[in-house]
């Protein structure tokens, strides 16, 4: 691959419209235009998987690849053991060795997922461990080589430092203090290996990256002393709560821990401000379409076209094309007109999501082996309606639904009607549902 470093593109003033510029250091904008820019972003190995609110920096590595610069994803073994002070009140509590190795690889195999690391091209990503040149590094050595380099006095001034010096808990280890020196011996790690000249980050580590930029200048002279820095603004809802969690907990990257269609869902239960401001900033649709899409939106806020954009772009990006299409099936079995083989095709664990928080009751098989009749499974076998009576006030009225069929007084439940080999769907009317689930 090619790249005509004169007609570069402007990453900076893309990122701009996007809303993805909180701090950007002089002359990094110039820098970008200049030439192709190794530049680094770092995850930290809390986990297993990354959670969307990673999203962001991922999809800052992958802007820069479109636009020709070569994107370096560190993954923090080493600086992992330690745990960043930014945005904490608390120490961490410091993983064990199998326990960081484990989430270490865990999120490995995410970020290959979005970057192609085998890539033969010109500004292929880089997948970096700095367990892998720290291990090696003396404490004497760091801190005759290094420490000696950034004064006390520059470190305590960083406002992660400072609040936490400041406020209530027990104050800072000197094993915390030194994290912004290690993370800055990355910076210089890299810029030494790769000729990696800008690291990226959240605005929550411009004290951390900017430290990582005084390191490689005071360890270098001359042109070898460049070395830049930028972040992106941390995303919040417009109600001021915090993004990225859901009823469950964290929204994560990976169908192990958030299923496709919750993921789906969560991004297609957006407001209407929020999927305003994160159709720019967490998909690479164009501006313009965009704005066609915000003035449909409004013209017809109640199709929600923005929000269906948002999750459908994002399903395909973190996941496929495949589980998109699933997820809206999913999506249709509670809010469209889908039908019993339409359930039927549901595997357990997304017919348990699409229909979490639906009272449920156990039915044994042996019973259902020999038939129930429905006026006994919709009141005394499940309780879902208050009395026989009812039941049949239902079903004259055609109200009752089993497996998204509309059935009568007649009818006999039997292990044909199961779902997966386990449940059935009961429903009342247009909204109301009840599982029963066959032990």
């Amino acid at each position: 691959m090619k790249i005509d470093f004169y007609t570069m593109k402007n990453i900076i003033s893309e990122l701009q419209w996007r809303g993805l510029v909180h701090d950007i250091m002089p002359g990094t904008e110039e820098q970008l235009l200049k030439e192709m820019t190794t530049t680094y972003i770092g995850f930290d190995p809390t986990s297993d998987s990354l959670h969307i609110g990673s999203l962001v920096p991922i999809i800052l590595l992958v802007h820069l690849k479109n636009f020709g610069h070569k994107p370096i994803a560190l993954v923090g073994g080493a600086t992992g053991m330690i745990g960043d002070p930014s945005g904490k009140s608390d120490e961490r509590n410091l993983l064990d060795e199998a326990t960081l190795n484990h989430n270490v690889e865990g999120i490995k195999s995410v970020l290959s997922r979005f970057l192609d690391f085998n890539s033969s091209e010109i500004n292929a990503p880089v997948l970096v461990n700095n367990y892998d040149w720290m291990k090696n590094l003396s404490f004497i050595n760091f801190a005759r080589d290094v420490g000696k380099r950034i004064t006390v006095n520059y470190m305590m001034a960083k406002d992660s430092v400072k609040k936490r010096l400041s406020g209530e808990g027990e104050g800072m280890s000197f094993t915390e203090f030194t994290y912004q020196l290690i993370q800055g011996y990355d910076f210089y790690h890299l810029h030494k290996e790769y000729n990696c000249l800008l690291q990226m980050g959240g605005s929550d580590q411009w004290g951390n990256i900017t430290t990582g930029t005084e390191l490689v200048r005071r360890m270098n002279v001359g042109e070898e002393a460049k070395a830049y820095a930028m972040t992106c603004p941390l995303i919040t809802k417009a109600d001021g709560s915090k993004f990225g969690k859901s009823e469950g907990g964290n929204v994560w990257l990976t169908a192990d821990k958030t299923s496709v269609y919750k993921f789906y869902q969560f991004w297609l239960n957006t407001t209407d401000l929020d999927a305003e401001k994160y159709i720019k900033i967490f998909t690479f649709l164009d501006a313009a379409t965009i704005d066609a899409l915000i003035v449909a939106h409004k013209t017809a806020p109640h199709l929600r076209v923005l929000q269906r954009k948002l999750a459908e772009e994002l399903t395909v990006f973190v996941h496929s094309q495949e589980d998109l299409e699933n997820a809206i099936k999913a999506s249709n079995i509670l809010f469209g007109n889908s039908t019993s083989d339409d359930l039927k095709q549901l595997d357990e664990a997304t017919f348990l999501d699409v229909f979490d928080g639906v009272p449920q009751a156990e039915i044994s098989r042996a019973e259902i082996e020999t038939g129930i009749n429905i006026v006994d499974v919709l009141n005394e076998k499940t309780g879902f309606l208050k009395s026989n009576g009812e039941a049949r006030r239902a079903l004259t009225a055609n109200s009752i639904s089993v497996n998204k069929e509309k059935v009568t007084e007649d009818f006999v439940l039997s292990t044909k009607d199961l779902i997966n080999n386990q449940f059935i769907l009961l429903q009342s009317g247009k909204k109301n549902y009840f599982v029963v689930r066959v032990v």
